[in-house]
């Protein structure tokens, strides 16, 4: 019996090792098969599980860390990606009805000096270098105000804009009201339908002339007129492309307008391109230039 006990622990014991020495003959085989390159890329799949079940046994939360920190990189390279496409937009448009004062706007910011101006057919662009300690530059684009030209050209550059500066005729908006409201009004559509929705600034300008309207004035009357183009342009039928991804109308339905209804902030500031003091004044521009250096 005690042989017999005995050549069962012996067996026992027999038993335990085997498992273990043909496991490190079979491992010992793969590494130098490993080593010699030969078997397919097929061949690797169980030494990949075998890590995974190796790092789970010995810690179950190092795969855990492993798949956060890869989640957190592809963030970083998404959040990367989305910036760099920010940065590309550097273009900033000034667009508005003819003799609103664009182009005049267009050369002080470029030059501070004054140039006597005329209603152009085609567009203009300048490098600006933006007053901000980080030195960037912007580019500024004058687009054509022309009843013909302004939404072609809108919808040239408008992919490009980074901000747009909706320039108002301050002295004669009171007569222009309507034409005003309603190119803002396309302005404003197309500008929600980008997707890198650009700032937006309505440069209330010719605040040098003693009958100029105050920003706050022409804030509430043009949020009157758009409400009333609502009104009229939902009644008729809609001749907006089903791609597009323009909203059918501003502001929110069964609510007078207000511009803070928008996804888009749009803001309101006086200026005067020709200044003060006549032809040989400076501007008063300099809001205007701490909103662009503020958006660059």
């Amino acid at each position: 019996m005690l042989r017999f006990a005995g050549l069962r622990r012996a067996q026992g014991h027999v038993a335990f090792a085997v498992p273990g020495s043909v496991i490190s003959a079979m491992a010992s085989a793969d590494s130098r098969r490993m080593g010699d390159g030969g078997g397919a890329g097929g061949a690797f799949q169980p030494y990949l599980d075998s890590l995974r079940q190796e790092l789970q046994q010995r810690d179950p939360t190092l795969l855990s860390v492993v798949v956060a920190l890869l989640a957190v990189l592809l963030t970083l390279v998404f959040w990367k990606f989305i910036r760099s496409r920010r940065s590309s937009q550097r273009a900033v448009l000034l667009v508005g009805l003819c003799d609103s004062g664009k182009t005049l706007l267009f050369v002080r910011l470029l030059t501070g000096l004054y140039r006597d101006t005329q209603t152009s057919i085609t567009d203009s662009s300048a490098a600006y270098k933006v007053n901000n300690n980080r030195g960037t530059n912007l580019t500024l684009i004058d687009l054509p105000g022309h009843e013909s030209l302004r939404l072609q050209f809108l919808e040239r550059f408008k992919a490009s804009a980074r901000a747009i500066v909706f320039v108002v005729d301050s002295a004669a908006f009171q007569r222009e009201v309507k034409d005003v409201a309603e190119f803002l009004y396309q302005v404003l559509l197309d500008s929600i339908g980008l997707k890198n929705t650009p700032s937006f600034l309505i440069a209330c300008n010719k605040q040098d002339i003693t009958m100029a309207k105050s920003a706050k004035l022409i804030q509430q009357q043009l949020e009157k007129e758009i409400n009333t183009l609502r009104v009229t342009r939902s009644a008729a039928p809609s001749t907006l492309d089903s791609s597009s991804t323009a909203p059918a109308q501003l502001g929110k339905k069964g609510k007078e307008f207000e511009f803070s209804q928008l996804p888009l902030k749009v803001e309101f500031l006086e200026c005067s391109a020709k200044g003060g003091r006549g032809d040989a004044g400076s501007a008063d521009i300099q809001d205007l230039e701490k909103w662009l250096a503020k958006i660059a």
